[in-house]
């Protein structure tokens, strides 16, 4: 018996909550092809991380099963180091530890895995302010613990891992600022609004297509679905026959077709 391909998203909480936004949309392009694990950690840095990765199930899939990984951490890592110590992990730290991601995803999944590393996004100062102030009322500091200073210096530490190791990246921190109104791509400076999430799908399907062609979905040109006979993908091929490709005088036959496909 085959397995489903699978796509695994490593991250902090964009990855984790991103079920009804770009996550679900990835899972819903890769409908009948591969089945997307969501392993986004909410409040998560990447030191945090790693030690939930060591004992948890990040690496219980089977090792050809998994043909593409995202990698997207930052968020919580760029903290102010006064403000939040909490969550601050220093910018080189930060960098060895996406290296050793890698490292593991490639130790685990194989050489030949897709990875797609992903930046931190901007933070949008007056919205941190204001839900600061929702929060915590008479107690907010009025200072921001996150900031696009910070959240640069990260962006850049990822994409300089990225680079060294001649993987694609997508830089969210600058893409995301290049659209016109773009502080609407979030809710609370730092989560994404229902535009944002669209915003980091499109993108991410984007790359893929660039960079991992045999991974991309096109979809039907007459109904723009990513599941019926007339869409397509190089190597994920669909789950069991399409309703009209069974004959129903004689079923049985298309899904012979699929067992020799096995």
């Amino acid at each position: 018996m085959t397995t489903r391909p699978k796509i695994l998203l490593l991250g902090d909480s964009l990855t984790q909550i991103g079920w009804d936004g770009w996550v679900g949309e990835l899972a819903h392009v890769y409908q009948r092809r591969a089945d997307v694990i969501n392993r986004g950690m909410s409040g998560y840095n990447t030191q945090w991380y790693l030690d939930y990765a060591s004992s948890s199930d990040v690496w219980n899939q089977g090792k050809n099963d998994v043909r593409l990984i995202t990698i997207f951490f930052g968020a919580n890592d760029a903290s102010h180091p006064e403000l939040n110590p909490h969550h601050h992990i220093p910018v080189q730290e930060f960098e060895s530890n996406l290296e050793r991601l890698l490292m593991l995803c490639e130790e685990h999944y194989g050489k030949e895995v897709g990875i797609l590393f992903l930046t931190a996004p901007p933070v949008v100062h007056k919205q941190r302010l204001a839900y600061q102030k929702q929060r915590y009322g008479d107690k907010a500091t009025g200072n921001l613990e996150r900031n696009l200073t910070l959240s640069e210096s990260y962006a850049d530490a990822t994409l300089r891992v990225a680079t060294k190791h001649n993987k694609p990246s997508i830089h969210l921190w600058k893409e995301m600022q290049d659209e016109k109104e773009w502080e609407s791509l979030f809710t609370d400076g730092l989560h994404f609004s229902k535009e944002g999430n669209q915003f980091v799908a499109k993108s991410i399907t984007k790359q893929i297509a660039a960079s991992y062609p045999d991974l991309s979905v096109t979809p039907c040109p007459i109904t723009n679905q990513y599941a019926n006979s007339g869409s397509s993908c190089p190597n994920l091929e669909s789950s069991g026959p399409y309703h009209d490709q069974i004959n129903h005088l004689d079923h049985r036959k298309a899904f012979v077709k699929e067992e020799g496909k096995k």
